[in-house]
């Protein structure tokens, strides 16, 4: 399987993880210990969307183009990391947390905890450090 495939099937998942975040995150009763500012979840999303559509063109693009140059490769590669970072702060809300007036996990239909934001945002973490690698090997 060549490095470009394996490139497209990450930007695959990464865009599930993405609109699956921006679907659960809805809505006032989001699961986890501590509430989500809409602001993050949507810096999230945005940012997302954002990487998404510059990381496809640079990938499709030619070198020499404006479009695959390296400029484009570096902001594409920046919201990929703002992106993670986010997602990151967003899988902060299953943090335990400690105290007499601790409230308990608040759960949804998705899952009973944190174990599906462990994996969408830890999976995004390997992705964004994979597209990184990628981009810095020249191998998309």
């Amino acid at each position: 399987m060549s490095s470009t495939t394996v490139v497209w099937i990450g930007v695959a998942l990464a865009a599930l993880i993405i609109v699956l975040t921006r679907l659960r995150l809805r809505g006032d009763a989001v699961a986890g210990r501590f509430p989500v500012s809409p602001a993050l979840a949507l810096a999230h999303f945005v940012s997302g969307i954002l990487a998404l559509a510059l990381w496809a063109v640079y990938v499709v693009s030619s070198e020499d183009s404006f479009l695959g140059g390296a400029l484009m490769g570096i902001v594409a590669i920046a919201a990929w990391w703002v992106t993670t970072l986010c997602g990151l702060l967003i899988l902060m809300r299953w943090l335990p947390a400690r105290g007499r007036h601790v409230t308990r996990a608040v759960t949804d239909s998705w899952s009973d905890g944190a174990g599906l934001s462990i994996l969408a945002h830890g999976g995004m973490l390997v992705l964004v450090l994979g597209f990184t690698w990628a981009y810095l090997t020249a191998a998309v």
